[in-house]
Formats: C-alpha cells, structure tokens, sequence
C-alpha cells in the first residue's frame, strides 16, 4: 500500500482549486437567476470568467508540482484508472477555460482577468464565437460527471478499499 503523501503545494492547490471549480459553476447557474442585462447578472458572468482563467493559470502551478515531487502510484489496474482520470481532470481544467477564451475572443469581447484584459485568441466571428460556446457547454456539463467521479473513488478508497489514497491528499491528515 502507498502511503507517500503528496506535498503541501500540491494538497492546497487541489483544494483551491475545487473551491474555484465549484465557485465557476456556481457562478455561471446563478447568473440564470438574473434577466439578461442586468448588473447581478453582469457581474456573476464576469466573476466566470475571471475565475475560470484562474482554473486554467494553476492548472499549470499544480502540474509543476507534480513534476518536482511526483507521489508513486498505485500498483496494477487501479493505478491505469488514476492515471487516467487525473489525465481527464487535467484535460478538463485546462481545456475548459481555454475553451472559454477562446469563445470570449471569437465573440469579440473582452476577456478580463482581474483588472487585466487578456489578448484575444481569435478573431471575431460570431458563428464560429457559437460553435465554442457550446463546446464549452458540453464540457462543463461533462464536468460535473467527472468532478462526481472523482469523488466517488476517493470515497471507494477511503471506505471499501481502506487503503490511504484520501488520506494522502487531505491537509494536515
């Protein structure tokens, strides 16, 4: 059984970044609460973006983290299942938000990152500006699939398996 645990930079990245995930989604369905146009609207939309670029700036933090202190995997069948929903999960995190940009860009707006503007990657073309937007939907409902997975095996770690998986990943377990 692995009982290596992952490093402090890595455990609370992961946890931030679940709280940014889950604030991003957050976000974008409580903007449906609003009509459109509207300033509580406005704001949550922006607070998406700006959060979701977040997502995608750590993304890059974390997988150096795991570069310079990489945790030994499980053995056997259970370790090709980790290793292929971490690859999923990082697809995901960085996927998603470049998803985003690059359907902010097509559609010709602004792409704000805490009072920055960031550089449009595309140039404006609304029916392409469609196409990501929906992309972009069909990925993040995709998300909360493999968000939930994830879960899920952490738990089937820590309660039917009982080996450390979990516990490796928690602050200060």
């Amino acid at each position: 059984m692995n009982t290596q645990r992952y490093s402090p930079l890595s455990i609370g990245l992961h946890w931030l970044m679940l709280l940014l995930i889950a604030a991003v989604y957050a976000t974008i369905e409580l903007k449906g609460n609003f009509p459109k146009g509207s300033e509580p609207r406005e704001l949550l939309k922006h607070w998406h973006f700006m959060l979701g670029l977040s997502v995608f700036a750590l993304v890059w933090l974390r997988l150096l983290a795991r570069l310079i202190k990489p945790v030994r995997p499980e053995p056997g069948a259970l370790h090709l299942l980790g290793r292929l929903m971490h690859l999923a999960l990082y697809a995901f995190m960085i996927g998603l938000p470049l998803l985003g940009w690059l359907t902010l860009s097509a559609a010709g707006k602004p792409v704000p990152f805490f009072g920055l503007e960031l550089p449009a990657l595309l140039p404006a073309d609304q029916d392409r500006a469609g196409q990501l937007k929906e992309l972009h939907e069909t990925v993040a409902q995709a998300g909360y699939w493999l968000i939930g997975l994830h879960a899920v095996a952490a738990l089937f770690h820590h309660y039917v398996l009982r080996d450390q998986t979990l516990r490796r990943m928690l602050p200060g377990a």
